[in-house]
């Protein structure tokens, strides 16, 4: 993944900083996002979110709303409908790339502002929203008694997650006159709404509310014990593996021709965490999968192990092998499976150098189905000449190239 920051003029002219997250690969199609209320581009929800659909090869910007992170302007003079204008602004700046935004994403408020936004942004055709309320006005129950403060003396203080913000009264009476009802039910793209039922800060019934307002299609998803803010890691993950897999519905994926020597395409392999052993795993924009080790070994087991993907690569082949020469001698074979085991453990071989005995994996066919015992002798024979066997037994050159 490729990073760029620059900035655009927000809804009052000031500079907003902006970060745009590339695919290495191909730019298949292009998503905005936007973060929670006094939150910023970079929380760990929006950075999951944007890593793993730059992986599968959809470019994210994000950036931080006017008066918050590295953004120019007074937050206490913004408003939602200023938040709004920024989000349509920065699809602009998205566009002025040749990069019009086909998604959109919300965090929380951020949620809200995306669904207000989505009809005054003509390239969108999905919008994703997570723990996202359903009227605006929601967002000051959290503000206690600064709102008495707030009427009188029109902007006061108020500490939210242990920070001071100044909140102006025309915050308070855009998000009040705000509905979002009548722009939901008229939204006109495909919706994917994220929530925690636990969620304390935005109660889960606000996700039903959006819901049911919207039409078809749409999709709900649960977040099960996740926070408000999305904080742990695999939380913001599966949030993140949910909203890719679903945007390949809706989105435009015009998916290039392969490079010549990759007639599969290319899977690439990067870092998730680079804290542990946790690694992306992409097959084109389509396949995704992750890839890790066990606790035991310093990892968080999110993922099969590098050998497991070997032992995968070696089963799946055996089974449609067999399929394969069973369906062409149309034989009774009902079903196939492949158990495979490898006795080695990678975690400890990458910290030798030192040189092992030759590998060994042991198969396990079971071959279901009316077959005699010359089509079970045959299909076992056929076994061995699965491709992904024959690299193993033959070996393999593998050549290593250091790319700037």
């Amino acid at each position: 993944m490729t990073i760029e920051r620059f900035t655009f003029p927000g809804h009052a002219g000031d500079a907003l900083a902006a970060r745009l997250d590339m695919p290495e690969g191909p730019h298949l199609a292009t998503a905005l996002f936007a973060h929670c209320f006094t939150c910023g581009k970079d929380i760990t929800a929006a950075r999951r979110v944007a890593g793993r659909l730059a992986a599968m090869g959809i470019a994210v910007l994000r950036f931080d709303f006017t008066g918050l992170g590295h953004s120019d302007g007074e937050f206490a003079n913004t408003t939602f409908s200023s938040n709004v204008d920024d989000l349509v602004r920065a699809a602009q700046s998205l566009s002025d790339r040749g990069m019009p935004p086909s998604l959109l994403i919300g965090h929380s408020l951020g949620g809200a502002a995306v669904l207000k936004a989505a009809s005054q942004i003509d390239s969108v055709k999905a919008v994703a929203t997570i723990g996202a309320p359903f009227d605006p006005e929601h967002v000051t129950h959290n503000f206690g008694d600064a709102l008495k403060r707030i009427a009188t003396e029109g902007e006061a203080e108020v500490t939210l997650a242990g920070r001071p913000f100044r909140i102006g009264q025309g915050f308070v009476d855009d998000v009040n006159g705000t509905s979002l009802e009548p722009v939901i039910s008229k939204l006109g793209k495909a919706l994917l709404v994220m929530h925690a039922p636990r969620d304390e800060t935005v109660g889960i019934e606000n996700a039903t509310r959006i819901f049911l307002a919207a039409q078809h299609p749409k999709s709900f998803v649960t977040l099960d014990n996740a926070d408000h803010l999305v904080s742990h890691p695999a939380d913001a993950e599966y949030a993140a593996e949910v909203i890719s897999a679903w945007a390949g519905r809706y989105l435009d994926f015009r998916i290039p021709a392969p490079p010549p020597g990759a007639p599969e395409g290319i899977v690439r392999v990067s870092e998730a965490d680079p804290n542990g052993f946790l690694q992306d795993v992409n097959s084109g924009p389509k396949h995704h999968t992750l890839a890790d080790e066990p606790m035991a070994y310093g990892g968080t087991n999110q993922g099969m192990t590098p050998y497991g993907f070997l032992s995968a690569g070696l089963g799946a082949c055996t089974s449609m092998t067999i399929r394969m020469y069973a369906r062409r001698k149309g034989w009774p074979l009902d079903h196939v499976s492949v158990d495979v085991s490898h006795d080695k453990v990678h975690a400890q071989d990458a910290e030798t150098s030192k040189a092992v005995r030759i590998d060994k994996f042991r198969r396990e066919i079971r071959l279901e189905g009316d077959l005699n015992d010359e089509q079970r002798q045959r299909l076992m024979e056929i076994a061995d000449k699965c491709p992904v066997h024959r690299t193993l037994e033959t070996g393999a050159t593998v050549e290593t190239i250091l790319v700037d």
